[in-house]
């Protein structure tokens, strides 16, 4: 029978032993927390929501908002250059129903600060309420 390592245990199977970076194994879990009052942001928006720091890793992210963000309305989360590395843009329509995301791509170890922020895309978010965007992160 053939033992198999996944990449974050591959190098604790090695001798001597090669610890993964970010935090990934036995790392402490951190949570960067957004909270933003709806007023009809429009497309040519962008609200900053993050940091993210040198050798911490994306776990996952949630959504959670007050109303629905309209069926036309989308939202993408993500950095400079690649605006969804986080989330790919799409709607929102649960209202106070957490919604996880998170693009596989954004799981590797962060090289260097990154300042996350959503861009709106199609339509203008709602008149009122609050979307609330947590974001989880592992580090050592």
């Amino acid at each position: 029978m053939t033992v198999l390592y996944s990449a974050e245990m591959a190098g604790l199977a090695a001798v001597p032993v090669a610890l993964p970076s970010g935090g990934v194994v036995d790392g402490n879990v951190r949570v960067k927390r957004a909270t933003i009052t709806l007023d009809t942001q429009t497309t040519s928006d962008t609200i900053v929501i993050a940091k993210a720091h040198e050798g911490e890793s994306f776990l996952y992210g949630v959504l959670n908002a007050s109303a629905t963000l309209g069926s036309s309305a989308t939202i993408a989360i993500g950095i400079t250059g690649t605006v969804a590395k986080y989330r790919a843009a799409a709607t929102h329509t649960a209202a106070n129903v957490p919604t996880l995301f998170g693009v596989n791509a954004a799981v590797a170890t962060i090289a260097a600060e990154e300042e996350i922020f959503i861009t709106i895309a199609s339509a203008s978010l709602p008149g009122s309420g609050q979307l609330v965007v947590d974001m989880y992160f592992s580090a050592t």
